[in-house]
């Protein structure tokens, strides 16, 4: 059995490569979990896990993660990703959610807002605190993006900022 994630930190990161998977590769350096092994998780946040601006996890950790990502070869086109994190009460699990799409960067983080909402709501829980990051990115030629919510039990070697 998995430990339970005690901390947690949200990023974003965009970029170009020549292929969608170098794309999706740059916007996961950038974002700063381009050296992790992300295990991509689902929709909730461990009762009493803590936001922190940075974590410490040493390179090609086992880490879970809820990101959403898109990847476009449309040039000109405007891709965006966001995260949403909902904290209800501190004995309570909270709620992530995760939007991609064709839209700005605004349009993301106020969509992925009303998800973490509307996953409240449909629990009976209460919402204290909503944390969004959201990014998004004008296609060159092989455009990507992703945000993401990284989950943590300690410290390491390896500095994940946010963009």
């Amino acid at each position: 059995m998995l430990a339970t994630p005690c901390k947690f930190t949200l990023v974003a990161g965009h970029g170009e490569g020549g292929t969608p998977l170098n794309a999706f590769d740059v916007a996961l350096v950038e974002a700063g979990i381009g050296n992790l092994n992300l295990l991509r998780v689902s929709s909730i946040l461990p009762p009493s896990t803590q936001l922190t601006k940075n974590l410490e996890i040493p390179a090609g950790s086992l880490t879970p993660t809820a990101y959403g990502f898109i990847t476009s070869s449309q040039p000109g086109q405007v891709i965006a990703a966001a995260i949403g994190v909902g904290i209800g009460s501190p004995d309570s699990f909270g709620v992530i959610m995760e939007f991609e799409g064709y839209c700005t960067r605004d349009e993301a983080e106020s969509s992925v807002r009303k998800m973490v909402e509307e996953g409240f709501e449909r629990r009976g829980l209460t919402l204290q605190e909503v944390h969004v990051l959201g990014i998004d990115h004008r296609v060159e030629a092989v455009g990507s993006v992703l945000a993401a919510a990284v989950l943590w039990y300690g410290s390491g070697s390896l500095e994940i900022r946010g963009s």
